[in-house]
């Protein structure tokens, strides 16, 4: 359920490293424990972040969270196809639904503090 070639942090994003940038997403447990999405707040092209800084905000009919960065980079790209069709984080968390790739700054540092797939499961259960 939760791909092994990412790292995953407490507050249930995921980070994949492909060529060279991370992808920034929110996992599948995350999209089903909001339930109804209805707004997506993502950042700026170029704005940077470090660990754990809220880079954006989600919200559903239930609650609404503050997105955190997993790595610390400089944003490259924003997925803006995402806050007009919420729906792809019920359909492809992992793949369609990433929201930023960052140009990390630490990268080695930074994903040795995440979680593997099996630490992350072991945090949350196997949903």
């Amino acid at each position: 359920m939760y791909p092994d070639d990412r790292k995953y942090c407490e507050t249930h994003e995921w980070a994949k490293v492909h060529e060279g940038l991370v992808l920034v997403g929110i996992t599948d447990y995350a999209v089903k424990e909001l339930t109804d999405l209805t707004f997506l707040e993502l950042p700026q092209t170029g704005e940077s972040f470090k660990p754990g800084d809220p880079f954006g905000v989600i919200e559903s009919v239930k609650a609404t969270s503050d997105l955190y960065a997993p790595v610390a980079g400089e944003v490259v790209e924003v997925n803006e196809s995402l806050p007009g069709a919420l729906d792809i984080f019920n359909e492809d968390p992992y793949g369609a639904g990433w929201m930023i790739k960052l140009k990390p700054t630490n990268l080695d540092q930074d994903t040795g503090e995440l979680l593997s797939a099996e630490q992350y499961i072991e945090r949350v259960g196997d949903h």
